[in-house]
């Protein structure tokens, strides 16, 4: 078995791309999800979508089966040429896999370094392909070390300290453009999500009131209301007046297509400062003399430099992150090893019960000795394996023995595909993340 990762992020691919790969809703990482686990070569697989990346996590047979597999599909969803998938997307295979895997989970990978978001979004994609019956155990013992990585680099480093988000950045832009002219603004702000709430918090912290829009009228209010008096919720249909009567918006919705068209804007001599943080984008490509107008990618090269105020903290957290790597790779081999020795024993018990019935029958040994003959068979094999178990175990630890223990199940005819590793579980792997 091996882990493997195919990355779609805002390091390797500009927005639009990521845009026609991104899914819209649960149910089409669901009908993505079936489509690959139906290759006999893929084990498991969940898929991450945000607005910063599509990632696509797999436990496979083969990678270069399932790589190629990936492409085609997201090629055809997508309407992208196939060629230019395979340039562009980025291939983890097995310990860099898993390494990327807790580098993603710690914010280390992150358009903004240090923002918490993704470690939920990480947890909720796996439990999504877990009650879809297209993820299981062997891709949730890599998400269970990574959320405990996560939690390291949060304690041990201040990489989380006062975490930054895109809506914080975007905020951030907006005030050193304005500078003190942001205090007594009305800000409008479309979207009720994580996003859009986040925004507001930022903008009320600025000075600004705020009118909220969505398409759920009642969320839109709930949210609102949580965010106090100076945050009014607003229905969409308003959306073309309040475009031509305030300056500055910020936008964050789901939905599929652009949802603020030029044929919207009838005041041209009004200066606008807008934000689009969706993807894909709210805003509609347009050429108006007044906008000053910042999308995601936008806001990737100004949160540069909250990146390398915290380059420190990310050294030591990337240091975290490679000890858990190594220590999540010695216990899986510590834990593949004791389904091998259980089974070895097992077959010894079954090649002693089948001799002592030949000699019983054939009258090699009297019937009231068999108790006696049966001990004395079990302490010599006993014996004989003491050793060789012992050097397994120890073997195990080691990244260079792994072709020894595979010859070893080859050699005593040992499938642990199906065996339900959980039971040998290490003490110190039961804190984590569990399905």
């Amino acid at each position: 078995m091996y882990y493997q990762v195919v990355s779609f992020t805002h390091k390797n691919c500009d927005q639009g791309m990521r845009e026609k790969l991104a899914f819209a809703n649960n149910e089409e990482k669901k009908e993505m999800l079936n489509l690959l686990v139906a290759f006999e070569f893929v084990h498991e697989v969940f898929i991450i979508s945000t607005c910063n990346r599509v990632e696509i996590v797999l436990a496979t047979r083969d990678n270069f089966s399932s790589f190629h597999a990936i492409l085609g599909l997201m090629a055809q969803k997508s309407n992208l040429d196939f060629y230019e998938l395979k340039t562009t997307a980025q291939r983890y295979d097995d310990e860099e896999a898993v390494q990327h895997m807790f580098s993603v989970v710690s914010s280390l990978d992150s358009l903004v370094v240090g923002e918490s978001q993704i470690t939920g979004q990480v947890k909720e994609a796996f439990m999504l392909s877990h009650h879809n019956k297209t993820a299981g155990r062997k891709l949730n013992r890599m998400v269970s070390y990574a959320i405990k990585c996560a939690a390291e680099v949060r304690n041990v480093t201040n990489i989380s300290k006062n975490p930054i988000s895109i809506a914080s950045v975007a905020v951030a832009q907006a005030h050193t453009l304005l500078g003190d002219n942001i205090s007594g603004m009305t800000a409008l702000v479309i979207g009720a999500g994580e996003m859009g709430v986040l925004a507001a918090k930022h903008l009320l912290r600025a000075g600004c009131d705020i009118i909220i829009l969505g398409r759920d009228q009642e969320k839109v209010e709930r949210a609102a209301h949580s965010l106090g008096e100076n945050v009014k919720a607003g229905t969409l249909d308003k959306l073309p007046m309040y475009l031509n009567r305030y300056r500055l918006l910020f936008s964050a919705t789901s939905a599929k297509e652009a949802i603020i068209t030029k044929d919207m804007i009838e005041n041209k001599n009004l200066s606008r400062l807008w934000f689009d943080m969706a993807i894909p984008r709210d805003i509609e490509d347009m050429e108006l003399e007044k906008l000053a107008l910042f999308r995601i990618d936008d806001l990737h090269s100004i949160s540069q430099t909250n990146h390398a105020l915290r380059e420190e903290q990310a050294v030591k957290a990337g240091e975290i992150v490679e000890r858990y790597r190594e220590e999540f790779y010695t216990w899986l081999r510590t834990l593949s090893i004791e389904p091998v020795i259980k089974q070895m024993r097992e077959n010894v018990s079954e090649a002693i019960d089948l001799e002592m019935k030949r000699a019983l029958k054939k009258g090699f040994v009297p019937a009231e000795a068999e108790d006696n003959m049966r001990k004395m068979a079990e302490q010599m094999f006993k014996r004989f394996l003491h050793d060789p178990t012992q050097n397994l175990r120890h073997s195990s630890t080691q990244k260079k023995n792994a072709d020894c223990i595979e010859a070893v199940k080859k050699m005593f005819n040992i499938d642990t595909e199906n065996i339900d590793l959980k039971q040998y579980k290490n003490d110190h792997h039961i804190k984590g993340y569990k399905a």
